[in-house]
C-alpha cells in the first residue's frame, strides 16, 4: 500500500493573512465544515493569542467539529501556548503548533538571540506544550535558509522534548525544487530520532515554486504538506492544496503516495473560499480556474470529441465540476434548491434556506436562466454576511452623456433611516460619495473591479472593492443585475467589514 500524505490546511490562518482576506467567525466555521467534507487531516484554525476574535474562532471550530485535528498557532511564548490550548482543548486530538526561527538572518536581525538561546527556548516551549497534549508540532521558521546541521540539532532536541511533527518551511519561497528535496533528504539522514516524528513542509510561492517544492519534499520523505485552498496566502501565496492533491492522484503510479482528500469537494471548496474572501481565482489557474478544462483550439476540440483523454489528464467530475451547471429556474421548489445548495458545499438552517429561497425566486423571475454562480451570490448575501451596521434601503441614480451624474442613497444605520445625495464623475462615483457622506468614513478605495457572474445581458454583475482604513485592508463584494446597485452593495459590505474589524480590535484580549 502507498504511503499516506497528510494534508494540513492553513487557509483559515496563513491564507487569511492575504491583504483583505479576513474572515469573521461565521465564515470561518462554514469553511471549516467544508474542509471536514474535503477530509483534510488538520485544520489550522487561527492564531489564538493574536486577538479575542481569533481565539473565539479557533475555539468554536475545535469545540464543534469532529473527525479532524484542529491546530492553533503559538509562538514560543508560554502565554501563546496556554492561550492556544485554552482555545483547542475541546477538540478531537487538537494540535498545538509552535514555531521559532532557525536562520542566522532571523536570529541576528529579528530575534536578537544566539543559536544556543534559540535551542533552549524551542525545547522549553515544546516541553511546555507537550504538558497539555501529545500532539505538538514545531516549525523552524525560515528553515530553508538555515544551517542544516543546526536545524538537525534543533529537531533532534524538540523530538526528545515531545514534538511529534517537525515542519521545515520555505518561509520566503526562496528554495528551488532540487535544492529543497536534498535538504529534506539530509534531515531524514541526520536526525537520529526522526522515526519518532513526522516531517512536514510549508512552502511559499514567491518564485512560483511552492507546489513543485512540496512535491520534491514528498519524494524525499516528507509526509505532511501544509497548504491552502486556491494557494491563498500573504505575498504570492502558499502551496495550493488542490494542485498538490490532484498531482498526487493523477500521477499516483509514479509517486507511490496518496491522500485521503475527497477530491469531488475540491471545486465547491475553491468556490466557497473565493466567495468568502473576495479573492477571485484567475481563469488559467490549474485545477480550479475557469479555463482549466476549456478547449478552444480546433485541434484540441477535434481530439476531445473523439476521446476525452487526448487532451484531458483529469476528469472534471473528479474535482466536483459539472460542466452543465444550469440547475434551477423560477418553477423550482425549495427541495430542489436545498439539494443544489448542499452540492455547492453549504449546509443551511431552515431559516437561512427560507431567506435564500425568497431571494432566489425574486431573481429567477428577473432572469431567464439561473446558474450556480447566481446561487452563490445569494448565499453570500443572505448567509455569509456579517452583521450589518450599514444597510442599503434604496438607491436612485441619474446619468447620461448630457446629464450630471447624481445619486440619491437611503441607508439604514443602527436602526435609523438616513439619506443623502451626491454628484460624481459617473453614477458609481456619485453613489460612493453619497455613501461616504452618510457613513462618515475616512477609508480609501484601493481597488474596484466589476465582472459578469454568468453570460447574457440579464446576468448579475459582481463588484469587488478593496478598502483601507487606518492600516486595515478589507475586501467588499456585491452582486445584482443592476451594476450600480452591485457596486453600492460591495462598498457597504467593505465598510461593514471595517466596522467588524475595529470592534474585534477593541475587544479585551
Amino acid at each position: 500500500m502507498s504511503d499516506k500524505i497528510f494534508i494540513f490546511d492553513t487557509t483559515l490562518r496563513d491564507g487569511e493573512q492575504s491583504p483583505g482576506a479576513s474572515m469573521n467567525m461565521q465564515e470561518k466555521f462554514r469553511l471549516a465544515q467544508q474542509l471536514v467534507k474535503l477530509r483534510v487531516d488538520v485544520i489550522e484554525a487561527g492564531f489564538p493569542v493574536a486577538s479575542r476574535g481569533d481565539f473565539d474562532c479557533v475555539k468554536n471550530i475545535a469545540d464543534n467539529l469532529v473527525g479532524v485535528q484542529v491546530a492553533g498557532l503559538a509562538r514560543c511564548h508560554r502565554k501563546d501556548i496556554e492561550t492556544a490550548w485554552e482555545a483547542l482543548k475541546g477538540g478531537d486530538n487538537p494540535r498545538i503548533h509552535t514555531f521559532l526561527a532557525t536562520s542566522d538572518i532571523h536570529l541576528r536581525h529579528k530575534l536578537r538571540m544566539s543559536r544556543d538561546q534559540m535551542l533552549e527556548l524551542a525545547v522549553d516551549s515544546v516541553k511546555f506544550a507537550a504538558g497539555f497534549t501529545s500532539n505538538v508540532e514545531f516549525s523552524a521558521e525560515d528553515a530553508s535558509r538555515s544551517d542544516l546541521d543546526f536545524v538537525c540539532q534543533v529537531f533532534t532536541a524538540v523530538i526528545d522534548a515531545g514534538a511529534t511533527v517537525l515542519n521545515f518551511p520555505d518561509t520566503t519561497g526562496y528554495a528551488m525544487p532540487d535544492e529543497y528535496g536534498e535538504q529534506i533528504r539530509y534531515l531524514m539522514a541526520h536526525i537520529p530520532n526522526i522515526h519518532r516524528a513526522m516531517l512536514s513542509v510549508h512552502c511559499h510561492n514567491d518564485l512560483g515554486l511552492a507546489v513543485a517544492n512540496s512535491l520534491a519534499a514528498i519524494a524525499a520523505g516528507a509526509r505532511q504538506v501544509e497548504c491552502t485552498v486556491n494557494g491563498l496566502g500573504e505575498r504570492a501565496g502558499n502551496t495550493a492544496m488542490e494542485e498538490v492533491v490532484m498531482a498526487l492522484r493523477t500521477r499516483a503510479a509514479m509517486v507511490g503516495v496518496h491522500t485521503d482528500v475527497v477530491t469531488e469537494h475540491i471545486y465547491p471548496t475553491s468556490r466557497m473560499v473565493s466567495t468568502i474572501t473576495g479573492m477571485p481565482v484567475q481563469p488559467n489557474k490549474a485545477i480550479v480556474g475557469a479555463n482549466a478544462f476549456a478547449h478552444e483550439s480546433g485541434i484540441h476540440q477535434d481530439g476531445m470529441l473523439k476521446e476525452r483523454t487526448t487532451y484531458e489528464i483529469m476528469n472534471p467530475k473528479d474535482i466536483g465540476l459539472s460542466k452543465g451547471n444550469l440547475v434551477l429556474g423560477k418553477h423550482s421548489g425549495r427541495h430542489a434548491l436545498k439539494d443544489r445548495v448542499e452540492t455547492l458545499g453549504y449546509t443551511l438552517t431552515d431559516e437561512e434556506l427560507g431567506r435564500v429561497f425568497e431571494r432566489f425566486k425574486g431573481l429567477a423571475d428577473r432572469k431567464k436562466e439561473m446558474f450556480d454562480e447566481d446561487l452563490e451570490a445569494i448565499l453570500m448575501d443572505e448567509v455569509l454576511r456579517i452583521s450589518e451596521t450599514y444597510q442599503l434601503l434604496s438607491l436612485g441614480v441619474m446619468s447620461g452623456s448630457r446629464t450630471l451624474p447624481t445619486a440619491a442613497v437611503q441607508l439604514m444605520i443602527n436602526g435609523q433611516a438616513v439619506e443623502a445625495s451626491a454628484i460624481g464623475v459617473g453614477p458609481i462615483d456619485a453613489c460612493f460619495r453619497a455613501i461616504a457622506q452618510l457613513t462618515a468614513t475616512t477609508s480609501r478605495l484601493l481597488y474596484f473591479a466589476v465582472s459578469s457572474i454568468t453570460g447574457g445581458t440579464d446576468a448579475q454583475g459582481e463588484v469587488m472593492v478593496r478598502i483601507e482604513d487606518d492600516g486595515k485592508v478589507v475586501v467588499g463584494q456585491g452582486a445584482d443585475p443592476d451594476i450600480i446597485t452591485a457596486a453600492a452593495k460591495a462598498y457597504l459590505n467593505g465598510l461593514n467589514r471595517l466596522v467588524y474589524l475595529k470592534k474585534e480590535s477593541a475587544r479585551p484580549q
